[in-house]
């Protein structure tokens, strides 16, 4: 193991320690108890080639750059998104030269198919690797196009840089507290192994008062809503966003260490509602 990741780890693990500090009344800061009833799934079962469940996701198309100096073009191709025939998937950045943009990839979500407020939020994945490739499971209010971001609230429950395969970060951006200065953490698979070495679940569990980051079912991140650095935005629904971006300001540009193409396979992604315990 490297001296970095020895490092990094032992980080991790002193914040990990922290995420259930007592209070003043020496109760133990954690998530509220929930059960959890699934409302909502894609399990991607089908035959291979076969485009997403048009009645699940729709598509998020072009090469804008995303606001955040993205390079690639995001299509509807099944190139660049489908069924692999063996329960996942397949969303793949391909370099090739489409619309001004020297690579391509996909970006779906439900905007206006599917949205929640609270609840527990999954999905298992094998991400890929290298120098500026970001995939990243995450959610947006549902009032983004009337507020616009960050009035309408951020989930990330997974981002990811290629060239840090070990490493995962959970974020919340809102107003005050977005894009460099969002409320974050990361988590640092144990371990030698890297997560495009296997398939591995992130989750998080929301509910009116707080927000908990898992992965693999060990919690790594912790919040109260209501101590937020600025606006407390999760009071609305959210819709589901899996995406495989390459460049941007959080990876930079691939190099020539950087081969395609690259694939992020889900396995499944589910939605459940929960009741206090």
């Amino acid at each position: 193991m490297s001296t970095t990741r020895k490092i990094e780890l032992a980080v991790v693990g002193l914040a990990l320690a922290g995420l259930t500090g007592c209070t003043d009344d020496d109760t133990p800061a954690g998530p509220t108890p929930m059960n959890w009833s699934l409302v909502w799934a894609d399990e991607f079962d089908g035959e291979a080639g076969a485009l997403p469940d048009q009645a699940k996701w729709g598509y998020d198309i072009g090469g804008t750059g995303w606001g955040n100096n993205e390079l690639q073009n995001y299509t509807d191709r099944a190139e660049n998104a489908s069924l692999d025939g063996a329960g996942n998937l397949a969303i793949v950045a391909i370099e090739e030269r489409v619309g001004g943009s020297d690579y391509t990839s996909a970006r779906l979500n439900t905007q206006g198919i599917f949205d929640q407020a609270y609840g527990s939020f999954e999905a298992r994945i094998q991400l890929p690797q290298g120098q500026g490739i970001w995939p990243a499971f995450w959610m947006l209010g549902a009032d983004f196009d009337d507020v616009g971001w960050p009035q309408c609230g951020e989930i990330d429950i997974m981002e990811y840089r290629g060239q840090q395969p070990w490493i995962v970060h959970g974020s919340l951006h809102g107003p005050g507290y977005s894009a460099g200065n969002a409320v974050t953490e990361e988590y640092v698979l144990p371990g030698t192994g890297d997560f495009f070495d296997d398939f591995h679940l992130f989750r998080v569990d929301w509910t009116p008062t707080d927000i908990a980051w898992f992965v693999d079912g060990e919690l790594y991140q912790y919040r109260q809503l209501d101590e937020l650095p600025g606006e407390n935005v999760y009071d609305n629904p959210f819709f589901l966003i899996l995406n495989l971006a390459v460049g941007g300001t959080f990876v930079g540009s691939p190099d020539e260490t950087t081969t395609f193409p690259q694939t992020m396979l889900v396995d499944f992604v589910r939605v459940y509602e929960g009741t206090p315990i």
